[in-house]
């Protein structure tokens, strides 16, 4: 056997080996949490922990400064480790394992050891501690042969339990202890370099398979809990009753019943409850778990819902704007609420006038209807037929009285500058009847009367002629329509001419001024 000299880092293969073992580790932790959310939404029960746990893997040892005569024990790469451990509850067990490094620089480092192991499940990590103590046996770092003596082992791991296969297997991607061994290989021999007592201090890692069976005695009878929601419904509102069971066995065939008082329901952990036919009033409902035909292997629990009355609808109702003249329209809006959003309709009734649409904003016409209020009432029925209704009131305004427009005074042609011919339409008079020719032309449906005078020692002829002499320039000068004008005379003296507008709808009164027969009238000569 050749002689073997220390080496106190690791190996290419051995780093290799510690690295690919944290790698698995932290997939497996990162798995680990997305199961536990998926179960902490519902998608999957965690599972329970088991009774027996058989573990295998692959393992590394390093017996770090540790030496004999001088010369440091070796590591070695490849070994397997293999335990057994049995809970007696969800925590507490006993373990034994075995750890076989048959092929290293040393020889071997071989241990079989036993112990209390303690865990801690977290839905599907179960990471765990223990403490191990029995034989160990371990080839000297020279000539030393394998020898048995005794030696204790501390450390820790994690497993991670698959979802496959009802929970059976569970990975572990770390288990890492620390080893202590104790070997008399007997005297020392100088000459044949043989001989001592080792005392090594090993760190130890491995990562592997468990299969994992039964589970351990609780020792406590089945229970289970119900909650409702909504516990206050209205008939047809869907019900849901959700078990919440405790010291169930894992694996193990469960089933659920359910009844209740009112309605139909159906489920298994969580129940439906149809309360479509349902009366008002309280109602319970009561579930059962069931793992076998023993009293701990059941149980029960109720829970108690109210479905309540349908709510009748609320109305209030408006107009825009709320007065209105004859023969207009407004807007009637009906603003309606059921409390457990039914199908509504609407509908109408008028005191007068015609409501147009059976709809939330209508409109009102008051075509036919007398001046003074009118009340209008909003009717909201919903799909059960219960009623609500309001009233809104819309003003229809007395028209004022039409006042007739008064005539209006137009500018008055002179007469009295020509002496000569003193019924003769002056230039000045034309600038007048220009003026008045504008006025008649803005508003074509206004009329007009001129009313000639003459004086004392004139005849009514010349204030006949005047009167047509104006006309005649009206209309031949400036295209006035002699339909729209009026000839009139009047005993006032004066050599004038008056010209009165009559607007629309205005009225002249006569007074003492007279019409006169134009074919009887003589001219004297151009306007």
């Amino acid at each position: 056997m050749p002689f073997r000299f220390a080496s106190h880092s690791l190996s290419f293969r051995a780093r290799t080996a510690l690295m690919a073992a944290l790698t698995f580790a932290s997939f497996a932790i990162s798995g680990s949490l997305a199961f536990a959310q998926a179960a902490a939404t519902g998608a999957a029960l965690p599972p329970g922990p088991s009774r027996i746990d058989l573990y295998g893997g692959y393992g590394y040892i390093n017996p770090g400064n540790s030496s004999l005569l001088g010369v440091t024990y070796q590591p070695i790469q490849n070994g397997a480790v293999f335990s057994a451990a049995a809970y007696f509850n969800t925590h507490f067990g006993v373990q034994a394992e075995g750890n076989f490094f048959p092929n290293g620089p040393n020889d071997c480092i071989h241990t079989a050891q036993a112990g209390p192991i303690f865990r801690y499940q977290k839905g599907r990590l179960v990471p765990f501690v223990h403490v191990l103590a029995g034989g160990a046996k371990v080839g000297g770092p020279i000539f030393q042969p394998c020898t048995w003596g005794w030696g204790a082992t501390a450390g820790g791991g994690l497993d991670f339990i698959l979802p496959a296969l009802h929970n059976r297997i569970a990975l572990r991607p770390i288990q890492a202890d620390y080893d202590y061994s104790h070997v008399n290989y007997g005297p020392v021999d100088i000459g044949l370099v043989d001989g001592g007592i080792g005392v090594i201090h090993a760190y130890k890692l491995s990562a592997g398979v468990v299969v994992r069976f039964g589970e351990p005695s609780l020792g406590l009878p089945a229970q289970m809990g119900c909650t409702v929601e909504p516990a206050n419904a209205f008939p047809g509102d869907p019900v849901t009753v959700t078990a919440a069971p405790a010291n169930l066995r894992l694996n193990r065939k469960t089933t659920y019943t359910w009844t209740t008082t009112g309605g139909s329901i159906a489920g298994k952990e969580v129940a439906s409850i149809n309360t479509a036919a349902l009366a008002p009033g309280d109602y319970t409902a009561s579930g059962h778990v069931s793992q076998g035909i023993h009293p701990g292997q059941q149980a029960s629990c109720s829970v108690g819902f109210r479905i309540h009355a349908f709510e009748p609808p609320t109305a209030s109702c408006s107009a825009a704007p709320s007065v209105i003249m004859p023969g207009e329209s407004t807007t009637i809006t009906t603003t309606a609420l059921s409390p457990q959003n039914r199908a509504l309709t609407y509908s109408y009734i008028a005191s007068s006038g015609q409501v147009i649409e059976p709809l939330p904003t209508t409109t009102l016409s008051s075509a036919g209807a007398p001046p003074g209020p009118i009340v209008v009432t909003c009717n909201v029925t919903d799909d059960l037929g219960q009623h609500a209704s309001a009233e809104t009131t819309v003003v229809i305004s007395t028209p004022p009285p039409v006042v007739a427009p008064a005539p209006v005074g137009l500018c008055a042609v002179s007469f009295d500058r020509d002496k000569q011919r003193p019924v003769r339409v002056d230039n000045e008079g034309k600038g007048c009847l220009d003026e008045v020719a504008l006025t008649l032309n803005r508003d074509s449906a206004s009329k007009l009367v001129i009313v000639g005078r003459h004086t004392a020692d004139e005849t009514p002829d010349d204030a006949a002629e005047r009167a047509l002499n104006v006309e005649h320039y009206l209309v031949k000068e400036k295209g006035i329509d002699a339909s729209r004008i009026d000839l009139r005379i009047t005993g006032e003296s004066g050599k004038i001419v008056d010209d009165i507008l009559l607007p629309p709808g205005a009225t002249f009164a006569p007074g003492d001024t007279t019409t006169f027969d134009a074919t009887t009238i003589h001219h004297h000569g151009p306007v």
